[in-house]
């Protein structure tokens, strides 16, 4: 039961009696779940040792701060975490626009009721949650929405003067205090509205209308930049960018098991009755399509690419697996390299290209990073074996036509024939006798990481197959011929 009024709030020892701004209980609460080794950010993967211990700090510091980083790097997610460091319940003068401090408010209005109620002062309460106030900065922002506006219906109703306190109609910043306030690509702000902004933070005054109000505010300020705007082009303004403490540098995944453990976290793969099944080679050649774009030049690296590229190619894959097993009545839903290739659409609309990478077409420059993908993860899992005698089977004629849509009946019946494919299936661990799927889907891996490695080719009309001429395939045909031990797939 929370305490009704100040007296009550006065005798009730869960709360702190003294005046503690923002960043003092910030700190208090943050200081505490350090000693006690808690979890501070949940969640948030591959910044242990780069953004996390910076933002700490500065919460510790007491200050203000800005994450700069490109966009799908988590900076609106920590932002709006901080409220796990802020107290359960915040008590303030019971309708007060701008939850007054019961013990010290600053508008006019909680200043007079207390006055004149002084300990049968009602209460109401802020969760933590409802602590945060966030704005997305564009350049439509105007400084009412900021800071806020007089009300001439207000005026007319109270009788007082335009300028009196209690006809002002507050913006956001106000209606934040004793609250976090972010605010999401600041460099996007108009810069009369940052610097009204700066005018209010620094010195807790500012004009509406012409009229002086002073407010001293009690906030924590946090910001988001995209580095090229924040840097290059300035849209800062000076002022602002000396009062903001720190600068926290956000960055993507260094470690493909970072991008790994981001991606199985965020996508949404709990699909009901089907048993998905995602093998580690299709889940690591989604992950290192985004880490091979952030490499390529054809892509625009001021905008980044992003980490929900990742996370919707696999929600992708997983429905185009699913569509897949419905039509063919299977009980176990797994993805397939082929499935990758089918999400494109997932792909192409989060590449910002370069000149380059324009003139060859988003799909394009999506197919090859796949490819290369691939290749890699192949290689990661094979070394340098070339499966030579899978590669035989193909030079002598031999051909697979298969779709992303064919069951895994039908295509293990296709490629039942190939010789060799024991080995990498026991290099995957998995068995057609007991998962018949996921062999297919291991078997496919083989199939693309040998047409990655340009040893046989693949398209859409053909299948998997090989070129060669008829002197070649005779010769290859003699040889196997004369190989003694050789057995069949089955």
């Amino acid at each position: 039961m929370l305490p009704k009024t100040l007296g009550q709030l006065k005798e009730d020892s869960r709360f702190p009696h003294q005046v503690r701004t923002v960043k003092e209980e910030i700190r208090a609460n943050l200081l505490k779940k350090l000693a006690q080794g808690e979890e501070l950010f949940p969640g948030i993967v591959g910044y242990g040792e780069t953004a996390i211990p910076g933002l700490i700090n500065a919460l510790l510091a007491r200050q203000d701060f800005i994450l700069l980083g490109l966009r799908g790097q988590a900076k609106s997610r920590i932002l709006r975490q901080l409220t796990a460091f802020l107290d359960e319940y915040l008590p303030y003068i019971e309708g007060s626009e701008i939850h007054d401090d019961p013990f010290n408010p600053i508008s006019e209005t909680g200043r007079r009721r207390l006055g004149e109620e002084e300990d049968d002062l009602p209460l109401a309460y802020l969760h933590r949650e409802q602590r945060f106030v966030e704005k997305l900065a564009t350049p439509d922002v105007t400084i009412a929405d900021i800071i806020g506006d007089l009300d001439p219906i207000k005026a007319a109703k109270s009788g007082k003067a335009l300028s009196a306190f209690e006809n002002i109609h507050f913006g956001l910043l106000p209606r934040a205090h004793r609250c976090i306030f972010a605010i999401n690509e600041l460099p996007d702000l108009a810069p009369k509205i940052q610097v009204g902004l700066f005018n209010i933070l620094q010195e807790g005054d500012v004009q509406i209308k012409g009229f002086p109000v002073r407010l001293p505010l009690d906030l924590l300020m946090a910001f988001t930049a995209n580095p090229d705007d924040y840097t290059a082009r300035g849209k800062i303004i000076t002022p602002l960018k000396d009062r903001i403490g720190a600068e926290v540098r956000t960055h993507y995944p260094k470690r493909l098991e970072d991008g790994l453990r981001i991606t199985r976290q965020e996508a949404w793969l709990e699909r009901g009755e089907l048993n998905l099944v995602i093998p580690r080679w299709v889940e690591q050649v989604v992950e290192l399509v985004a880490f091979h774009g952030r490499r390529d030049n054809r892509i625009d690296h001021r905008s980044g690419v992003s980490q929900r590229l990742p996370i919707a190619c696999l929600e992708f894959a997983a429905s185009n697996a699913e569509r897949r097993a419905l039509t063919h009545g299977e009980e176990q839903v797994v993805l397939r390299i082929a499935d990758v290739y089918a999400s494109m659409p997932a792909i192409t609309g989060k590449l910002e290209l370069e000149y380059e990478g324009e003139m060859k077409g988003a799909e394009r420059i999506a197919s090859e990073l796949i490819h290369r993908s691939v290749l890699d993860a192949f290689k990661k899992q094979f070394g340098d074996e070339d499966f030579e005698q899978i590669v035989q089977w193909f030079d002598l004629g031999g051909n697979v036509r298969v779709t992303d849509q064919t069951g895994s009946r039908q295509f293990y019946d296709a490629v039942s024939g190939i010789q060799g494919l024991e080995e990498p299936l026991m290099e995957l661990d998995v068995d057609p006798r007991e998962d018949l799927p996921l062999a297919v889907s291991g078997i496919e891996f083989v199939l693309e990481g040998l047409n990655s490695l340009k040893r046989i080719s693949r398209n859409a009309e053909q299948g998997y197959y090989r070129e060669q001429g008829e002197d070649e395939a005779r010769e290859l045909l003699e040889q196997m011929k004369s190989r003694r031990g050789s057995r069949s797939f089955n």
